[in-house]
């Protein structure tokens, strides 16, 4: 008798137990899903100045990266940036198979880990004299400096930018809309 109720309250407790996991495994899966729908990618994916951003990071195949779990800032050339570059370089070149690495190379070149909101860049920025030097994933660097009260960042080629829109906030990060695409050396 005694074991008969032994074994009958193990299994209540086994049954509890899974009962607990499944519901744990659904939250995490919910949050998953409010995670990625708000991920950086799909920020990107819903504002239709950056679709040509969008299209080259789906073709470079860091849309994945972008939306999983992490802690990124990006600067995010808009479609009319796509456009002021020149033929060789443009979006439908980089598109190319054989110009994969090379588009690869380029958009991680405007990917930052961790979140800087332009609060913190403008403050790096005067905390360094007007001119803050930062790497990206890509391992290059980009250099930061005030126009007023516009942050402008400079590449390694030596062009300057301006963000036009700011600390768009997303699950993973934030995003800041720039009017012009970041070359490396």
């Amino acid at each position: 008798m005694d074991a008969n109720k032994k074994a009958m309250e193990e299994k209540v407790a086994m049954d509890e137990a899974n009962v607990k996991a499944r519901e744990m495994k659904m939250k995490e899966e919910a949050k998953q899903k409010e995670m990625m729908a708000t991920s950086i990618t799909e920020v990107a994916s819903n504002n239709q100045e950056l679709s040509t951003l969008v299209s080259a990071v789906k073709a470079a195949d860091l849309d994945k990266m972008l939306s999983e779990p992490g802690s990124y800032t990006v600067f995010a050339p808009s479609n009319n940036a796509f456009e002021k570059l020149p033929k060789n370089m443009s979006i439908a070149e980089l598109g190319k198979p054989d110009n994969k690495e090379l588009l690869t190379k380029i958009l991680q070149y405007h990917v930052v880990s961790g979140v800087i909101t332009s609060d913190k860049l403008v403050e790096a920025i005067k905390g360094a004299n007007g001119k803050y030097t930062f790497t990206t994933v890509g391992g290059n660097e980009l250099t930061a400096s005030l126009k007023g009260d516009k942050i402008t960042l400079k590449d390694e080629k030596g062009n300057k930018t301006e963000v036009v829109l700011g600390n768009v906030k997303a699950s993973n990060g934030v995003v800041h809309v720039i009017n012009d695409v970041l070359l490396m050396k």
